[in-house]
């Protein structure tokens, strides 16, 4: 069996088989869940955006000489989300920072547990229990205090112990109060058309305000990040000195994502159809947990990686909280996975 240390030395794209060292695995991890990163059809649009546009854009959008397609990827990122405004940054991490940072001032801030660090201010929040039980005890507190506005900020889901996280509680807050709800969706969006967070599933009401946030490098395959809201919001938000000053996401990824409508329906397709073979098959097993729709697979049996790479498969592995933490075992489908390789993995399993 090789060393460990070996599979952190890659030479070449991460893709459904691996070779390292003369040997083929088969890879069942990461977050490239619709196969972008090697999609033919999409790396044609990109080569052809690259032609266009070029490597990179270095230029702040406040420049006076800018390139047309960042706000026309927006108009769609916007209209393809069901947002009135999209904002583009050159990353995940930069739209969640760029968000709290400059909404914080809004309300009194309340963390759900388990934020992501982008979702941070200047330290870790203190925030322990289960979401539903923080849901229940916020709708309590915000309703008792005499604080009127309030910013709630919580990933969209629990991508390690699968969980779509249910915003329906914030309806029971009094109508009296203003509540901005910040939500990063970075694993959810483009897993449904929509974003298993977005705005599709969030709820509606006059005195609850929404703004997403997410990373575009996992489903959508394009190293980006982006923020969408109503137009108010984001257009304050491209004032800030986060977004003025940094440069935009390579325009050439744009481009592509804005011709992959039918690539993303396609790969949803296939990958909805792994996702409930592999489900069908664990349904009653003792150990596993997983949550429909969503096409990661979490196991307690912390010899399951190696177990499995005895028999030439890789999957997703590492101690949580921290190195010292106790070894988290996941299976992650993409749509880049054959059926004969999901049914290789059952069989291995």
């Amino acid at each position: 069996m090789p060393n460990q240390n070996v599979f952190n030395q890659l030479q070449g794209a991460l893709a459904p088989s691996i070779e390292v060292a003369g040997k083929s695995y088969l890879y069942f991890g990461g977050t490239a869940y619709l196969g972008i990163p090697n999609n033919e059809a999409f790396l044609r649009n990109y080569v052809r955006g690259l032609e266009q546009f070029g490597l990179n854009n270095g230029s702040s959008r406040n420049n006076n000489i800018q390139l047309g397609i960042y706000n026309e990827a927006e108009k769609h990122l916007a209209k393809k989300f069901g947002a009135e405004a999209a904002l583009l940054s050159s990353s995940g991490y930069l739209a969640a920072q760029l968000v709290v940072k400059n909404l914080r001032n809004w309300g009194q801030i309340c963390y759900a547990p388990a934020c992501h660090p982008a979702l941070w201010l200047d330290q870790e929040p203190q925030t322990t229990g289960t979401f539903s039980a923080w849901a229940e005890t916020i709708v309590d507190t915000i309703n008792r205090s005499k604080q009127e506005q309030w910013v709630l900020i919580s990933n969209s889901m629990n991508n390690l112990f699968p969980e779509i996280y249910d915003f329906s509680f914030v309806k029971q807050i009094s109508s009296s109060k203003r509540v901005l709800l910040i939500v990063d969706d970075s694993h959810g969006l483009g897993l449904n058309n929509k974003g298993l967070g977005a705005f599709s599933a969030l709820p509606v009401a006059n005195h609850i305000e929404t703004v997403v946030v997410a990373s575009m490098a996992k489903a959508l395959g394009v190293d980006a990040g982006l923020v969408l809201g109503a137009e108010k919001i984001i257009s304050k938000l491209k004032q800030s000195n986060e977004f003025l000053g940094a440069s935009p996401p390579a325009a050439a990824g744009l481009f592509a994502l804005m011709q992959a409508d039918e690539i993303y329906e396609t790969e949803l397709n296939k990958l909805q159809h792994l996702t409930k073979r592999m489900a069908t098959a664990l349904a009653g097993k003792k150990g596993w947990h997983f949550i429909p729709e969503f096409p990661v697979f979490f196991c307690k049996n912390a010899e399951l990686s190696q177990q499995l790479l005895a028999k030439n498969i890789l999957i997703s592995s590492f101690p949580y909280p921290d190195k010292d933490g106790e070894i988290i075992n996941r299976i992650v489908l993409s749509s880049w996975h054959s059926e004969t390789a999901i049914e290789e993995l059952i069989n291995a399993l």
